[in-house]
């Protein structure tokens, strides 16, 4: 399973560690918005309905909501109706969403999440893999790996790619956790739709056995052949 083309692979790149997710299309977001700069975030106070008093003295939230980025990357949100977030990271799209808001509110303050993280994971069995949710804004390899059962006995530890990107031109980026040099890049920060393919070790015997099985099969059916045509005579 995903072999690729050793040319464009990368090895570990420090600079992989800090990478900030950014909102793609698909992605499902929740936004709260508050007015007065979120205060009320901070003293808690009674919830205003903003059906009896003005927007702009408006400092409670609606119950966040769930929203999808569209193939152009757009989100239709109330009042503001379309904004583009994609390519922005979540601080960059909550700026983004309370300079819209400041026509309807004082001083608004945005609370995005992105809920629909995830990551698929292959720990070295082969074939069977496992999809592992990013609860977390920097979920590192080492966490991911755990939460899918940490790696198999027949998993390579020096052998890890973490596919990235579209899969028209990936980014192929190989960590080896074999050492302890190469542990120290277990804190590399995994992105929403990664793949995470663990090689698996070779079982010699078993593939031998798997090409040797046709070959048995039609030796074993000329002898019965042959037990037969004894029989006859």
């Amino acid at each position: 399973m995903f072999k690729s083309d050793e040319s464009k692979e990368i090895a570990f790149d420090s600079t992989l560690v800090d990478s900030v997710y950014r909102i793609a299309t698909s992605d499902i977001i929740s936004v709260e918005v508050f007015s007065e700069g979120g205060i009320r975030l901070v003293e808690q106070p009674s919830l205003i309905n903003p059906y009896n008093s003005s927007q702009a003295n408006y400092t409670g939230s609606t119950n966040p909501q769930e929203y999808l980025v569209d193939e152009s990357g757009s989100v239709k949100l109330p009042l503001i109706s379309y904004i583009n977030l994609k390519g922005l990271s979540i601080r960059e799209a909550e700026k983004a969403i309370e300079k819209r808001y400041i026509e309807f509110y004082n001083d608004p303050f945005v609370i995005l999440k992105v809920l629909n993280r995830r990551v698929m994971v292959f720990p070295g069995t082969g074939g069977a893999g496992k999809v592992v949710e990013l609860k977390n804004e920097k979920t590192t390899l080492i966490e991911v790996l755990a939460s899918a059962g940490g790696l198999t006995t027949t998993g390579k530890s020096n052998s890890i790619k973490i596919i990235r990107g579209d899969f028209r031109n990936p980014k192929v980026i190989l960590v080896n956790l074999e050492t302890l040099d190469g542990a120290r890049n277990s804190d590399i920060r995994i992105c929403a739709n990664d793949i995470i393919y663990v090689k698996p070790v070779p079982r010699i015997s078993q593939e031998v056995l798997v090409q040797l099985a046709p070959i048995v099969g039609i030796v074993t059916s000329l002898a019965l052949l042959y037990q037969i045509a004894l029989g006859v005579r």
